[in-house]
């Protein structure tokens, strides 16, 4: 074969590391301007081109229907449990459903590869993308890594393999490229399995925020902002440490979180084909997300593992979200000993379970809204989708 009959992304060049993406201040580092795949950035990229209606009807058959409140916020599904396992994974994050949907399925045979994230041996924290191709592999990549991660940048790696079955886990802005490009991988079947992600940051906004909120940040495992309005900590010692929402320091956090993340509208990973998160569940359980068959089979691996129950959903949501947008606006930080008095009524009389979740798709998507408002105004009706605007539409926003 000679470089003529070669796929056309195949002639691009990478980008190097020190090179301005193409998105410029709000690339999210995907990694797909790191490959040849870069050929189709300006079509793939979630931040050039906001393209999740029309993926969506390419990955599920049909868009999210707009009227059903469900779909509104949580986007097309056929079903929602939330779940655990009975035999939790030792050093999961929660209890290890993703890690055990992949190694089920590279296990079977269903996969010959799962694109996922380890670390890197000189900081637990900074994320080091790879094919695993074994169970170790896998499980060496459990827990999240909360920082800007170029998954996509293994995509060349999956091209020249030869690889036909892949597994991909990975977050909105990296699935929307990837869908984009996903008739040009060559495969037989992909798969997606898709967590929830918002605020992430960079390596060095993630030091900001750790030596900002945690009592102890060179020990801090893993941490995430859970359903009992509290951010919890896991340290190297096994403890826990929790602080309130509304004793973070807003003032100093503000400008924290990548541009990319505060100009995001893909919280809950619309086209993956099976979503494990935590937000739409009780506390101490994982939210699990059917969006279409192939995640139906993917679930299916793992149901006997799983100890199961039907979503809730519980209070009012949006007096609390209304009365948040001028307080980040502003970046408000309470006294702890206030925030901790707020943090403990909230929790008992706050919304749960899927209100839960929408109130934390509320409260960012607003913010987010005004962000893109007030340093985008040209981008405002192309990047953000019809389901955003309705959900932003509830409330009065500042100008």
């Amino acid at each position: 074969m000679t470089s003529v009959n070669l796929p056309k992304h195949t002639k691009a060049k990478a980008l190097k590391p020190t090179s301005r993406r193409p998105a410029k201040e709000l690339c999210s580092e995907c990694g797909l301007c790191d490959t040849y795949y870069i050929h189709y950035v300006k079509e793939a990229c979630a931040f050039i081109n906001q393209q999740i209606d029309k993926l969506e009807e390419q990955t599920h058959t049909r868009s999210r229907q707009l009227d059903n409140p469900d779909e509104l916020y949580f986007g097309v599904h056929q079903n929602m449990i939330a779940a655990r396992k009975t035999e939790p994974i030792p050093g999961a994050q929660w209890t290890g459903i993703v890690s055990t949907i992949a190694i089920e399925m590279l296990n079977g045979g269903i996969v010959e590869g799962v694109v996922c994230v380890q670390n890197t041996s000189q900081d637990r924290f900074q994320p080091m993308p790879i094919i695993a191709r074994t169970p170790e592999e896998i499980l060496a990549a459990r827990v999240n890594k909360p920082t800007l991660s170029p998954n996509l940048s293994i995509l060349e790696q999956v091209e020249k393999s030869g690889m036909k079955r892949l597994l991909v886990i990975g977050v909105g802005c990296q699935i929307q490229a990837l869908r984009a490009v996903e008739k040009q991988l060559g495969l037989e079947k992909l798969y997606v399995l898709g967590t929830p992600c918002v605020d992430n940051v960079t390596r060095e906004g993630l030091q900001k925020f750790l030596e900002t909120t945690s009592r102890s940040p060179e020990t801090v495992i893993h941490y995430e902002f859970m359903q009992d309005y509290r951010v919890h900590f896991k340290h190297e010692d096994g403890s826990t440490e929790t602080v309130p929402f509304f004793g973070l320091k807003t003032n100093k956090l503000k400008d924290v979180f990548a541009p990319s993340c505060m100009s995001c509208f893909d919280y809950v990973n619309s086209l993956a084909d099976l979503v494990v998160g935590y937000m739409g569940a009780p506390y101490g359980w994982q939210w699990i997300v059917v969006r279409n068959d192939t995640g139906r089979t993917m679930l299916e691996l793992v149901k006997d593992q799983l100890e199961t129950q039907p979503v809730t959903s519980k209070g009012d949501r949006q007096a609390a979200v209304q009365q948040s947008i001028p307080a980040y606006d502003k970046g408000v930080t309470l006294p702890m000993w206030a925030a901790k008095l707020m943090g403990v009524v909230i929790e008992k009389i706050g919304p749960k379970g899927l209100e839960y979740a929408r109130f934390s798709i509320d409260s960012h998507f607003t913010r987010n809204y005004l962000y893109v408002k007030r340093n985008y105004l040209e981008k405002l009706e192309s990047h953000v989708p019809e389901f955003a605007k309705r959900i932003v539409g509830q409330y009065k926003l500042p100008e």
